[in-house]
């Protein structure tokens, strides 16, 4: 190895990256700011999941001490249980729902209303409305809205002289009525993040593709679709981890009913492991979730951004 090859070699080694970043100041940020965010990371994520991965292998209430050792009893049971199965396909739908449904007509809405006016504003806030409500407030909202005997559902029904109807205790409407308050509360979120995306596309870009005469059909596929690209990822992500985290709407609308046939998995984990006192079995879903979000995180990334393009 020549000298001159050696120096360079010796400037790009780790030694020289460091006295680099010490330098700029960024080795003095990260001994700042890495140790706290560490230690916050460690308590409020690292310790819970590592009880949790404990308390799974008990037969545990929750109160007292570990004595009922069950090793592999609560996932058996999971495997097992027909009510998990059906809250899983329910979380694998509103996976399917918002990467199908939501997102797209979010995109379509933003294509429509991104240009900065005073009209496209007001339909902003308008879309945007109901992302601001809390989950709770937004289940009690529509549960009373589909509430047989008193909510609108009774007050239309009445006025048309027929017989109530219980949207939310019909099995073949109670799930769809959930899909139909996700769809509506969280598709503004995502409208936002694409019109944001699409006031950043260079309008020089525009110009010159209407002037070459392409259609608008074409502008908005071949040219705003792909420079907005990095936006559509980011949202889908957003999407498919809120699917599988979705909790606070089920609860105040159907409360996994009728018959246990709208639970999530969250709000499984909830009423088999934390409203029926076996934290045990709970703390088995809650393993069970981690690695599904875990594994679904880093599939996206390995499929889905590595291969089309960082984030």
């Amino acid at each position: 190895m020549t000298t001159t090859t050696r120096a360079e070699a010796q400037s790009k080694g780790p030694v020289a990256r460091l006295k680099r970043m010490y330098d700029d100041g960024k080795l003095t940020t990260i001994f700042l700011f890495l140790p706290p965010a560490l230690v916050l990371f460690t308590i409020f994520v690292i310790w819970p999941i590592l009880n949790a991965t404990n308390f799974s292998f008990y037969k545990w209430s929750g109160y007292g001490e570990l004595t009922n050792f069950v090793g592999m009893q609560n996932f058996q049971r999971l495997a097992n249980h027909s009510i998990f199965h059906q809250s899983i396909w329910n979380s694998v739908k509103l996976v399917l729902v918002s990467l199908l449904i939501q997102i797209p007509l979010a995109l379509t809405m933003a294509l429509l209303i991104y240009k900065k006016t005073s009209v496209n504003t007001a339909f902003r806030l308008i879309f945007f409305a109901p992302y601001i409500l809390a989950e709770v407030a937004t289940g009690l909202i529509w549960s009373f809205i589909f509430d047989g005997d008193y909510g609108v559902t009774a007050q239309i029904t009445q006025a048309l002289g027929i017989d109530p109807i219980y949207i939310l205790a019909d099995k073949n409407y109670a799930f769809l009525t959930i899909i139909t308050v996700i769809i509506w509360k969280y598709f503004g979120y995502h409208m936002m993040i694409f019109i944001a995306a699409l006031q950043a596309v260079p309008h020089d870009l525009l110009e010159a593709a209407e002037i070459d005469g392409a259609s608008p059909w074409r502008i908005v596929w071949y040219v705003k679709i792909p420079l907005i690209a990095h936006a559509i990822k980011l949202s889908a992500f957003f999407a498919i981890v809120g699917a599988l985290q979705v909790f606070d709407i089920i609860i105040p609308l159907t409360n996994g009913g009728p018959s246990n046939s709208t639970h999530s998995i969250v709000s499984y984990l909830y009423y088999f492991g934390l409203v029926q006192l076996n934290v045990g079995y709970g703390s088995a879903v809650g393993v069970v979730l981690f690695l599904l979000c875990i594994v679904t995180a880093f599939s996206y990334k390995r499929f889905a951004i590595d291969k089309g393009g960082e984030l």
